[in-house]
């Protein structure tokens, strides 16, 4: 299994990893970070094309809140798999900061890193306005602007700036060699027709805007302008996952997530990660597990057998290069502290799976 999956399948579609870095509760920043790693070290055993990591802030359950700092952790960690973002959310950032940060990546790991730029807040209203200085959304205003100079800024002959009737040379880091691969992520026609426009891979996010993802893949298909990096259309989906020995183990491990989104969509007060056992203690009212139910319904949760066939069928259906499984399976109250076996054995799983039926 130490060849890409891409390969050991290529009728079906790559498998790549998205990952929260969730915290459970009992767990430390440091120990959600080190089943991370394990994590993606285990996607990179398993020939998984890339991982990628999220952002967000000021949640109690995800320590994902600076994409530049894990992937170096995560990229250091691994031999072969490309590390990014899935993604940095552009209007929190000024471009020439993150420009920096992912040029110096490459840099230390060539060919191996992904920038994956997206524009959705990433947290709350509160944080936003700190995140950005009380700028509040103005930036989303120039997030088309931002992303082109972004890219040019990484490139190793940067751009040139005219200032005061003076031009000015501009580049991310003084000798670079390569630079990082830019992606566009989104869940709206935004996002379809700005990649379509500037000739970027798209990265749909199915697992929580799946009524929208025929479409908007389509229509960036069809409104796709070639750009030198990518003469043609490249897209990705992303799904949630969870793969167990038994449909009834996989519903179990889906507990903790489906509540913690509940909670989120509902507006409850958020928490670390419930265990499965405490999960199951409390269980939701009928309307609220509806409510739930509904959540989790573009979800793949079940057997080696059935999740194989939803990834395959999916991958069919949308015609994507890709499929990014987030693994979102819980973990027992005896599970230790800096292990995520649950999510591990999805990719395991899934893999296992894919490979012998192709």
């Amino acid at each position: 299994m130490s060849e890409s999956v891409g390969r050991l399948f290529p009728y079906v579609t790559r498998l790549s990893v998205l990952d929260l870095v969730p915290v459970r509760a009992g767990q430390t920043t440091a120990d959600a970070i080190t089943a991370s790693v394990s994590l993606a070290r285990t996607a990179d055993e398993l020939g998984f094309t890339r991982y990628w990591v999220a952002e967000h802030h000021n949640m109690p359950a995800v320590a994902a809140t600076n994409p530049p700092v894990l992937i170096a952790i995560l990229a250091g960690a691994t031999r072969r798999i490309r590390v990014g973002s899935g993604g940095v959310m552009l209007p929190n950032h000024t471009p020439l900061v993150i420009a920096e940060q992912f040029a110096l990546l490459e840099a230390a790991f060539p060919g191996r890193i992904d920038l994956g730029v997206g524009r959705a807040p990433g947290s709350d209203p509160v944080t936003n306005h700190v995140l950005r200085n009380g700028r509040g959304q103005d930036q989303v205003d120039t997030f088309a602007d931002d992303l082109t100079a972004l890219s040019l800024m990484m490139q190793p002959e940067g751009v040139h700036l005219s200032l005061a009737g003076r031009t000015y040379g501009l580049t991310a880091t003084p000798a670079a060699r390569t630079a990082p691969g830019v992606w566009l992520l989104g869940s709206s026609m935004y996002s379809a027709d700005l990649a379509a426009r500037l000739g970027l891979p798209y990265v749909f996010a199915h697992h929580f805007g799946g009524d929208q993802t025929l479409t908007a893949l389509g229509r960036y298909r069809s409104q796709f302008q070639p750009s030198p990096e990518t003469p043609e259309p490249v897209t990705i989906a992303v799904v949630n996952a969870i793969v167990a020995s038994t449909q009834e183990e996989a519903d179990r491990l889906a507990l903790p997530q489906r509540r913690t989104m509940w909670r989120l969509r509902t507006g409850q007060t958020l928490a670390a990660q419930e265990s499965v056992e405490d999960a199951e203690a409390t269980p939701l009212s009928s309307a609220d597990r509806t409510s739930a139910d509904d959540m989790a319904r573009s979800w793949f949760v079940g057997t080696p057998e059935s999740v194989a066939a939803g990834v395959t069928a999916l991958a069919d259906e949308f015609g994507t290069d890709e499929v990014m499984v987030s693994p979102i399976a819980g973990a027992y109250r005896d599970t230790p502290v800096d292990a995520s076996p649950a999510r591990e054995e999805t990719l395991r799983l899934l893999a296992k799976e894919l490979v012998e039926l192709y």
